[in-house]
């Protein structure tokens, strides 16, 4: 009998030193507690528009902040050119290729259930 409890225990013992610990799901991100300057930093495939600036008076200025980068109307991101913007979008032009990026992504149009929603 005590060579099967033992046998039980080394199989316990050996699960016991191959589990990991859990993820803190309270933890932020590591793309947010990852330095700026930091070149091993992974970078989003599509840049997102955080803010946008524009002046009232006709001739103002058109600032940008795009993944914490301030930019105006007419510099590079990315070696793309800000070609246009809006309260709500940017966009950015590279040769033939025309993005637009959006503080707000659409949403679908809602579906109407039955003829009385």
């Amino acid at each position: 009998m005590s060579a099967r409890l033992l046998l039980c225990a080394l199989a316990l013992a050996a699960q016991a030193a191959s589990a990991q610990p859990l993820p803190d799901p309270t933890r932020p991100p590591a793309s947010l507690t990852t330095p700026a300057g930091d070149a091993a930093a992974p970078h989003s495939i599509e840049p997102q528009l955080q803010s946008v600036l524009i002046a009232r008076h006709a001739g103002g200025r058109h600032v940008a902040v795009i993944d914490g980068q301030t930019v105006r109307l007419g510099e590079q991101f990315r070696g793309a050119r800000v070609a246009q913007m809006t309260q709500n979008e940017v966009v950015l032009v590279k040769g033939k290729e025309r993005r637009v990026l959006r503080l707000f992504p659409r949403t679908p149009a809602p579906q109407r259930l039955n003829e009385r929603d």
